[in-house]
């Protein structure tokens, strides 16, 4: 079976057949056929947002350089650079 790459490739991505077929416009047993052909298990929408981040907004696997600056300092941070500015004037 000949699969279209735009399809291979939206399949690969995680994407659902029902929103392949929505989005190249053609029937979605052409998507689950061609999704049997690569091998793939059916996909879910769960799965997908799972796949592309964290729930909780944090990109998955992201290790910082240094920590995040907790609020007191930011807070301490910004009365320094006020009082700076203030003294430059």
């Amino acid at each position: 079976m000949k699969i279209r790459t735009d399809i291979a490739a939206l399949i690969r991505e995680g994407h659902t057949n029902a929103s392949i077929a929505r989005r190249l416009g053609c029937d979605p047993s052409t998507v689950a056929r061609a999704r049997q052909a690569l091998r793939m298990p059916p996909a879910d929408k769960l799965s997908r947002l799972y796949a592309e981040a964290v729930p909780t907004g944090r990109v998955r696997d992201y290790r910082p350089d240094r920590m995040p600056t907790s609020p007191a300092q930011q807070a301490a941070n910004r009365e320094r650079l006020l009082v700076a500015l203030r003294d430059a004037a």
